[in-house]
């Protein structure tokens, strides 16, 4: 019926089907050699739907949601929805018979259901970073394809928006549990590569416990150090403990609160922290309410910075990705890591260079030394020229024409590797601007070994070519790289992490 009823609206039927073959080649015939215009007015044909609901016109169904009345069409639900399509045309329905459905939504939903069924009859709606979620879900619900689409672009482009106001959290949450992946994957990586921007936001207290745990197992995670991660952890724990104690009693609180330090903190990678920052969270009041557990992951660290290799094998063995205790993440401290900014990017030639030189810890083990290793990076922002060449091989002299390559290189070059195999885990952080929000936009992370015979490393195509040069592509003109930040949004920022790879 619904597709009879369709077919009706946009002019087609079973009449239309078998008469339309014959009458092709004539009606195209006479339209070529008429005065006939199409006229198109279904702005006033929508104008039409949308008065029905917004006068309550001709209704055949009343939808209930919290106790507030929605008159509405049964044709309109169904044509919108695959839910409501099933539940008003099936006979097996008790809903089907029935001139009033009463619907159970969340407290979240529920207000702004009024704004969701209107975007049935007009296609409009309003959504903001405060409001896709409860909208999404109620697409998810009934099953309002195109509405969905549109809430998952929004939630896309504006990633770094939800991160500032608190509500990323529960966007990578509940499309990671709705399988919605390209949206809970970028969440997801925002949310690593700038976690101590989201964990100054209330919504990161609402961090569900396995969620959280999976996102600390990650080696990509990009903070200052392990005890910022730490603190982070710190905070995330006292609005637990908060919620607890409005839901159970004192000793259950208790109980309930130390299993969650054991889960959050084990995965804490405490040799990654020094010596002094060991001895500093000595004072910490969480480390003194449950020193048992935290002396006995300082002693790992300790052990570490010893050099108790017997010791690290031991625990590297014994526990659950116990060796991800020794390696390290995305540390953007001094000691392994330094930006590197391009400014007045508009105004860097073709095929240019820049130049960095720094140094970073050849161990991060205390008993090692301070002995550090110096690296020279050069990034080919736009472009790499190879000028033409002469190769002197034993059959004589060969010409090597000139070579142009479209891409954004960084090349790495250890100007003394200090053993004949060091490896080392090198990150590219490279930052961008989404919604006025400075934040790390793209991160490229490998490990590497370099000897006295490699010591140069070519990173090309670290960035689309063509996204951080749009003027040299097929873009328009007019359109800013995503990658370009500060005032002017002319400056290309990068951060390099190295840190040897124990």
């Amino acid at each position: 019926m619904l597709r009879t009823t369709i077919g009706w609206m946009t002019g087609t039927s079973r009449m239309d089907s078998s008469k339309r073959s014959g009458a092709v080649s004539s009606t195209v015939a006479q339209s070529e050699s008429s005065d006939s215009i199409e006229v198109d007015n279904s702005r006033t044909v929508l104008l039409k739907i949308a008065t029905l609901y917004a006068e309550r016109l001709m209704n055949d169904i009343c939808l209930v949601v919290d106790g507030v009345e929605y008159p509405a069409h049964r044709l309109i639900l169904c044509a919108s929805s695959d839910v409501f399509q099933v539940m008003l045309m099936s006979p097996q329905w008790s809903e089907s018979q029935e001139s009033r459905v009463t619907l159970q939504e969340t407290p979240q939903c529920a207000p702004i259901f009024s704004e969701f069924l209107r975007y049935f009859y007009t296609g409009q709606i309003r959504i903001n970073h405060s409001v896709v979620l409860p909208i999404l879900s109620l697409a998810d619900k009934y099953n309002v394809k195109d509405l969905i689409s549109l809430c998952l672009d929004y939630m896309r482009n504006h990633v770094a928006l939800a991160a500032i106001h608190g509500t990323l959290v529960s966007w990578l949450q509940y499309t990671l549990n709705c399988g919605h992946h390209d949206i809970s994957q970028a969440c997801q990586n925002f949310i690593k590569w700038n976690l101590e921007l989201v964990a100054k936001t209330a919504d990161f207290g609402n961090f569900d416990l396995d969620i959280l745990v999976s996102l600390l197992h990650q080696s990509s995670l990009v903070v200052k150090d392990e005890m910022t991660l730490y603190k982070c952890l710190e905070h995330w724990l006292n609005y637990q403990a908060n919620r607890l104690r409005a839901q159970l009693l004192p000793e259950e609180v208790e109980v309930t609160l130390y299993q969650l330090v054991i889960a959050v903190m084990s995965p804490v990678r405490f040799p990654m922290m020094s010596p002094r920052q060991l001895a500093d969270l000595l004072m910490s009041p969480l480390t003194k309410k449950y020193k048992e557990f935290f002396v006995e992951r300082m002693s790992i660290g300790m052990s570490f910075h010893s050099g108790q290799i017997n010791r690290v094998k031991e625990v590297s063995m014994s526990e659950k990705d116990g060796a991800l205790l020794f390696e390290p993440r995305l540390y953007t401290v001094d000691t392994c890591s330094s930006l590197l900014t391009i400014e007045n990017f508009h105004s860097l030639p073709s095929y240019h260079m820049r130049t960095l030189v720094f140094s970073s810890h050849s161990s991060l083990a205390e008993y090692a030394g301070d002995r550090v290793c110096e690296w020279v990076v050069d990034i080919y922002p736009k472009g790499v020229w190879f000028k033409k060449f002469f190769l002197i091989v034993w059959q004589g002299t060969v010409e090597m024409p000139e070579h142009v390559k479209r891409s954004v290189r960084l090349s790495l070059t250890c100007k003394e590797p200090l053993n004949s195999n060091m490896r080392v885990k090198i990150g590219v952080l490279i930052y961008g601007l989404q919604d006025g929000v400075e934040h790390i936009a793209r991160v490229t992370e490998i490990i590497h070994r370099f000897s006295k015979k490699d010591r140069v490393l070519n990173l090309d195509d670290l960035l689309p070519f063509e996204e951080l040069n749009p003027q040299q592509g097929s873009v328009s003109e007019n359109v800013v790289s995503p990658f370009l930040v500060g005032p002017n949004k002319d400056m290309l920022k990068l951060h390099i992490v190295i840190s040897p790879a124990n």
